[in-house]
């Protein structure tokens, strides 16, 4: 297979290992859920922030998310990359890689990652972004939806394609590296931010106080559509619902009380009882989540939220 798939730009990398699921994902899709459409884009949108940052790429430029490991690279031509996001022991030529900093690499190396070490996905941007056809306004991949992607199609990634990458920006981040504060540790028990709304106040009170104030454990039911938790159960006064748009980070309870996370994948409506709603950052950190890890859901307000996510976006402003 010799799959090209570089509208614009040259070839920077060519597959020659693809492991489980490899997806290109930009910021994601927007104005198009009216058409039952979802957002797609990074599940861990710190560690895909990053990744660019330092790779020196504007916001929005598509990076690969790489999911599990088992993808092998092979570099096309001399390239200015990083990794951001879950330390999945990827190793340059062999040599263990520096991850949440610059690095460059020459034609013929090898860039590899092999299996979970710390979290789940690890985000590779090249200097100049991958390229790929946008689909309706982006090129993040939803497999489920068949859209985006390096052929358009919602592919993950498959051996032989040959990655293209547009040409790097004139004027790039000073910083090469993340600082300390910015490098989780996705193995530490997750506080996950929520904002109670939406039917939060037609749960019972015990399972209110249930809900922020026992662990929760990651289930092996989760993919980029949501992340199901498994715990107290949880009840709801609500016996029917009409279904109602579905945001990023909604907190469903099914009739089971064990709560749904949604993510970039999700559906676009939904007809069970919400708890409220992760913010961005606390998504992306359920996003690295291993099935029985453990979690909390720590209740916060708008305000708090806001203010959290204008201090991260602060940092990519420019």
């Amino acid at each position: 297979m010799n799959r090209m798939r570089s509208p614009e730009g040259a070839f920077g990398f060519r597959v020659e290992r693809a492991g489980p699921l490899a997806l290109l994902q930009d910021a994601g899709r927007f104005g198009v859920r009216r058409l039952g459409v979802t957002q797609g884009g990074p599940a861990d949108l710190h560690g895909w922030a990053w990744a660019n940052y330092l790779a020196g790429n504007p916001w929005g430029s598509a990076a690969l998310e790489v999911t599990f490991g088992g993808l092998t690279l092979v570099a096309e031509r001399d390239l200015t990359f990083a990794v951001a996001g879950a330390d999945l022991g990827a190793t340059l030529d062999g040599a263990q890689l520096p991850l949440w900093q610059r690095v460059r690499c020459r034609e013929g190396q090898r860039l590899a990652f092999a299996s979970p070490l710390n979290g789940l996905r690890a985000y590779l941007a090249v200097a100049g972004g991958f390229v790929a056809e946008q689909v309706l306004g982006s090129v993040a991949c939803v497999v489920r939806e068949g859209l985006g992607g390096f052929d358009g199609r919602g592919g993950k990634l498959a051996e032989g394609e040959r990655l293209g990458v547009g040409e790097p920006a004139a004027d790039v981040a000073t910083l090469t590296t993340a600082p300390y504060e910015a490098r989780l540790d996705y193995r530490a028990t997750a506080r996950l931010a929520l904002l109670p709304g939406a039917q939060s106040a037609d749960f019972t009170g015990t399972s209110l106080y249930r809900a922020f104030n026992m662990a929760w454990r990651v289930d092996d039911r989760a993919d980029r559509m949501g992340v199901r938790l498994t715990g107290p159960r949880l009840a709801c006064r609500i016996e029917s619902l009409i279904s109602e748009g579905i945001g990023l980070g909604a907190v469903q309870v099914p009739p089971d009380g064990q709560p749904i996370a949604l993510l970039n994948d999700r559906q676009t409506i939904g007809g069970y009882p919400r708890l409220g709603a992760l913010t961005p950052l606390a998504a992306s950190r359920l996003a690295q989540c291993l099935p029985g890890q453990e979690v909390h859901l720590i209740a916060a307000s708008r305000e708090q939220a806001l203010e959290e996510h204008r201090r991260f976006r602060t940092v990519f402003a420019g």
